[in-house]
């Protein structure tokens, strides 16, 4: 056999824990609601529909504590219900309201179908898409792994070993109480890595994790491989580093396939196109309008002037796109076959929910791409799990220093002007919860709940979502006040048990807010050997 190129493709799962019971409806939660019927669920009954037709594929999935949990939710479950059924009935109004435009009435009525097959997917599951995650894994076809408990940006918490020492053990508990057993496998969240996380990896059982390609460039020692092989860290974790130039054929935001021409636009949605009067049902209240998945027009260009979507149009557009990929692929091969570096790995990470929500033709794309590999003879789809139990593959140890896939591959993007205020807040509370630890171990009953309260607080505080959404200046206002209330929620019970009283009414509440981590151990934050 001849050189092969390897593929490792990683899709990361993630959304912030958004759970707002006390409102009807709320508008931070059509989050989890869009991306579950325009990513997640059309993805994964794709690859379930393949998976009966016995293609042979792997992909790597991760899906982060905090969104496991939504997706295990009753109520949130009950919620999406509502949110499917509703923009159901969105769709059987548009295909009535466009009788007389033929060729934008097809559209709708496509949309209508997707939902309801969407929905037909879900039912059938369970009401659930984990049923679907365990049966892929079963069956050969993908790779799970966890993250950090609150997808927490580990390194701006590297002086705090016990906040990192939560968040992945957490981040692994979680994975084992939904899948049942331990994960391999460990995103780090925004690729953010600092010399000796790796420690706290291995610790904990992990094998591999992912890299940003700033990890090879920055490396103190000369990479003979550049990141087309794996990397060995200095615990013995295997690093997988991302390759920048080949992902970024998908994600560029300036000339990435998305951004071509002929696929849907993202930004032209009937939730802000039509008039308040017919579209109110279907927004949010008061008028807040929203998308509603309902999208007419194609990209075209830069100006408001948008012509018709043509899904037959894109649809050329993406076998051409899988082609190209490909081509860029073996194109790379070759030229690194000259430098020595045979069979090389390719190592592909992307955020899921670019996938069908923000690229609509994206669930198109993987399919292509899943179906080109497997009639190709050169390229070849693995898993991590498979590269390390491979003899044959090439690994080299490398020291990497901090890095990220952040603008400039280091944390500017999570501590900049905009957010950079947060953290002397949040490192206060692990400090504080530090020392409740000391001040009252091993507590049970009421006292042990208040105490694990403060921990589930403190942990949500560290989301790397809050100072992202600042950086991408978006919905700051909400973030902000996330971000307060889980400071405040702590400072409630740092100041009772400073007083060694247990606010009942307001725990009962607190853990109804967020109910999350049933299971943890506020003890988890205790310092370690801290006399020695």
């Amino acid at each position: 056999m001849g050189n092969v190129n390897r593929i490792n493709l990683i899709l990361h799962a993630h959304l912030p824990y958004v759970r707002h019971l006390e409102y009807p409806r709320f508008l931070e939660e059509d989050w989890l609601f869009e991306s579950l019927n325009e990513s997640y669920i059309p993805m994964l009954s794709l690859l379930d529909r393949l998976d009966e037709e016995g293609l042979n594929f792997r992909i790597t999935f991760c899906f982060s504590p905090t969104l496991l949990t939504m997706l295990s939710d009753k109520e949130l479950n009950e919620r999406f219900a509502s949110y499917m059924k509703l923009h159901i009935e969105l769709g059987r109004k548009e295909e009535q309201r466009l009788k007389g435009d033929k060729e934008t009435q097809r559209l709708a009525i496509m949309y209508l179908s997707s939902l309801e097959k969407n929905w037909h997917f879900y039912e059938k599951n369970g009401m659930s898409i984990i049923p679907v995650l365990k049966r892929l894994k079963e069956n050969g076809k993908i790779e799970l792994m966890t993250t950090a408990a609150t997808h927490a940006y580990l390194p701006l918490y590297r002086e705090y070993p016990t906040a990192i020492n939560a968040q992945v053990s957490l981040g692994i508990s979680t994975f084992r109480d939904i899948f049942g057993y331990n994960p391999d496998g460990f995103w780090l969240p925004e690729c953010g890595y600092y010399p000796g996380l790796d420690q706290v990896l291995s610790k904990y059982g992990i094998k591999y994790c992912q890299l940003p390609s700033h990890a090879v460039i920055s490396s103190r020692d000369k990479s003979r491989y550049g990141g087309y092989q794996m990397v060995e860290l200095p615990s013995g974790v295997m690093g997988f580093v991302r390759d920048w130039a080949i992902t970024s054929l998908i994600w560029n935001s300036v000339s990435g396939y998305p951004c071509d021409v002929d696929y849907r636009e993202f930004y032209r949605d009937i939730g802000y196109d039509l008039p308040l009067d017919y579209i109110r049902p279907y927004i949010h209240e008061p008028d807040v309008r929203v998308f509603t998945g309902y999208k007419y027009y194609r990209i075209t260009g830069k100006t408001d002037m948008k012509e018709s979507y043509d899904p037959e149009r894109a649809q050329e557009k993406i076998k051409l796109h899988v082609d190209n990929y490909l081509y860029h692929i073996e194109r790379k091969g070759i030229m690194l076959s000259s430098f020595g570096i045979d069979n090389p790995l390719f190592n592909l990470c992307y955020d899921a929910e670019l996938f069908g929500h923000r690229w609509f033709e994206g669930i198109s794309f993987i399919e292509q791409l899943l179906r080109k590999t497997s009639e190709s003879s050169n390229i070849r789809l693995v898993s991590p799990e498979q590269c390390i139990r491979d003899s044959s593959l090439d690994s080299e140890k490398l020291y990497i220093n901090g890095c990220s896939w952040g603008r400039g591959g280091y944390s500017d993007t999570w501590l900049d002007g905009s957010n950079v205020w947060i953290y002397r807040h949040i490192h206060q509370a692990i400090e504080r919860m530090e020392e409740l630890t000391e001040r009252f171990p091993d507590q049970g009953s009421l006292k042990g709940r208040f105490l694990n309260q403060a921990s589930r607080e403190v942990l949500l505080a560290m989301s790397s979502d809050w100072p992202y959404i600042m950086h991408d200046n978006t919905s700051v206002t909400y973030a902000e006040k996330r971000l307060r209330n889980h400071l405040g929620s702590f400072n409630v019970v740092y100041s009772s048990m400073c007083k060694n009283t247990v606010n009942t009414e307001w725990l009962i509440k607190a853990e109804k807010r967020n109910a999350i981590f049933p299971n943890i151990d506020y003890n988890i934050f205790r310092p370690e050997n801290k006399d020695e």
